[in-house]
């Protein structure tokens, strides 16, 4: 399922055109993006958390030049689903 798809779906359930269904959307993932870019979790009752995950700096290897690189501790996103979505999903 695309953003296209969800906005349709949404506009057809709600009765809302598009274009203010599109921009709430969108609202939505900027807000989700600013805040994790800030380091701070979104929890969703019901749905699920959007978080930011730290990564420990490691070692990799670049096997075509053989060599060894450092890759620098740093952060990622990451989502968890809750319970009751996990559930829905397993149905």
């Amino acid at each position: 399922m695309t953003k296209a798809d969800i906005v349709n779906e949404i506009a057809k359930n709600t009765g809302i055109d598009k274009v203010s269904v599109l921009a709430t959307v969108e609202a939505f993932m900027d807000t989700i993006k600013d805040s994790l870019a800030k380091k701070e979790n979104v929890y969703l009752r019901g749905f699920g958390s959007f978080i930011v995950k730290e990564r420990a700096q490691k070692t990799a290897r670049n096997i075509s030049k053989n060599t060894t690189i450092i890759i620098p501790a740093h952060s990622i996103p990451s989502f968890k689903p809750s319970k009751t979505f996990v559930n829905e999903v397993k149905k």
